[in-house]
């Protein structure tokens, strides 16, 4: 279950319970609100009615017959067997009829002994267990008032305790559910701390081993929920943070070799250059031949340091992201042919075979020639590298679906599977041929450079090689 939906249903239930509780607090103030400020509603009124309407009955149709004895036995049996004590008043206070006999002829005082109102009989108890309660004796249904009946009546015919069942069973009712409330928030205040509160805490703990370099311990958080998808991805970037590092070690390892390389290439033609320049000023060539052979070998090795200058600068760009392209509309034909030759002569110049392209697609397109040119002439010497002597190198140009392809292929030794993915990368250098002594051995930067100038004139390079069998680049430009 998610943390979402756990969080909404326990808050839906105690909600639930929250509303119950507090209706059932309402409903039990309210019943004793009622009950304090309505004390009739605890008065029986109608059970004494119904007690003394017979009596009352019976002296309003017969009170011209009340001297009859049998009618006064009557009427004393009728209020024995409704448990209640009677007495018939005169309008002038006499007691004519009494259920106790010793009570009749005597004089009372109305205005003390006549209470019609139930509730002020009850004030009028003053401590007994009964009341008096009046009730008018009329003269016929529309007649006069011929006297009253003052009935004795028992406390516990007219006061009738209200069931307390309904009042027990509120009580018990919140007392229940603040029970299961408390127990609810308590589990909830657990549960929150078990599944919210420690893990942010353990992620804590990640997030500062993260920040101290400390790459190699996992996150792990064995529920699938939301906490576990945010422990996946502080994962996730705890490997690529680790990658990262990893890479820029590398790098920075690569760059510093880079540099030694780059200082001992430098230091050799420098240093060669230099003594030839020494020995032509100390008029150690004899003749004009010796001296075209050094100017010969100085310029070879400035060519070099000219090569491993440019490639600084373009490695030093391509970190900006600054590579210099400025392309401009030329002719392919012409454009590659003056490219092409000097790279035939040092091909043959390795006892290698050179086979140029039979035609070149004369087409309109736009390119930096002295980019393009370092692009031919890295992978040439890329090819160079992995050839000897009596291996062939080939170069093609075609038109394929609006673009000009250009193929350099050779017979070498290819490269190996497990160096294949790492061709265009920055300071990868694979092994030379044992042969290619004479071709400088490189910086690792060519073939990377070479992608870069490809893709900033809207190219693509590619390659495919097999060990022992060959490799083939190629790379295209968009026709105008």
């Amino acid at each position: 279950m998610s943390l979402s939906t756990w969080t909404k249903r326990w808050l839906k239930t105690s909600l639930t319970l929250l509303v119950i509780l507090i209706g059932c607090s309402l409903v039990f103030f309210l019943n004793l609100l009622i009950g304090r400020h309505s004390g009739e509603t605890n008065l029986a009124i109608n059970q004494v009615r119904l007690r003394v309407n017979p009596i009352l009955l019976q002296l309003e149709q017969n009170h011209e017959r009340l001297n009859e004895p049998d009618l006064r036995d009557q009427l004393r049996f009728i209020a024995d067997k409704s448990g209640l004590d009677f007495d018939y008043v005169g309008l002038d206070g006499m007691v004519i009829l009494s259920s106790s006999p010793s009570s009749e002829g005597t004089q009372i005082n109305l205005r003390s002994a006549l209470h019609y109102d139930l509730n002020h009989a009850l004030v009028a108890m003053d401590g007994s267990q009964s009341l008096n309660l009046a009730f008018p004796v009329m003269d016929g249904p529309g007649g006069g008032q011929i006297g009253n009946a003052i009935f004795t009546i028992p406390q516990s015919l007219v006061i009738v305790q209200k069931s307390s069942t309904f009042t027990f069973f509120v009580l018990g009712t919140l007392v229940i559910i603040s029970i299961l409330l408390g127990f609810l928030l308590i589990f909830m205040k657990r549960k929150i701390r078990k599944r919210m509160l420690s893990p942010i805490h353990q992620l804590k703990q990640h997030a500062e081993s993260i920040l101290k370099g400390q790459y190699n311990d996992q996150i792990q958080y064995n529920r699938m929920d939301e906490m576990g998808e945010l422990y996946a991805m502080l994962d996730l970037m705890r490997t690529e943070i680790m990658h990262l590092s990893e890479q820029r070690i590398r790098q920075e390892k690569a760059q510093k070799e880079l540099i030694t390389n780059i200082s001992h290439e430098l230091k050799t033609p420098i240093t060669t250059v230099k003594a030839y320049i020494e020995a032509i000023l100390e008029g150690l060539c004899s003749d004009e031949e010796t001296l075209k052979e050094y100017m010969e070998i100085m310029r070879t090795h400035t060519d070099k340091t000219a090569r491993l200058v440019e490639d600084l600068l373009v490695h030093a760009l391509q970190e900006l992201g600054q590579i210099s392209v400025e392309p401009r509309e030329v002719y392919s034909r012409s454009a590659f042919e003056t490219m092409l030759n000097p790279i035939g002569h040092i091909v043959r110049m390795n006892s290698l075979i050179y086979e140029e392209p039979e035609h070149i697609p004369n087409v309109l397109i736009r390119m930096d020639p002295i980019r393009i040119e370092q692009v031919l002439s890295n992978l040439v010497s890329n090819a160079l590298k992995h050839t000897v002597p009596g291996d062939s190198i080939r170069i093609n140009a075609e038109l394929d679906l609006g673009k000009l392809r250009i193929s350099i292929a050779d017979s070498g030794q290819g490269i190996r599977a497990q160096d294949m993915p790492f061709v265009f990368e920055r300071y990868f250098r694979g092994n030379a041929s044992p042969s290619a002594r004479n071709i400088h051995e490189g910086t690792g930067l060519g073939l990377s450079i070479c992608k870069s100038i490809i893709e900033a004139h809207g190219g693509h390079i590619s390659f495919s090689s097999k060990e022992g069998q060959g490799t083939l680049f190629q790379f295209t430009l968009p026709i105008c």
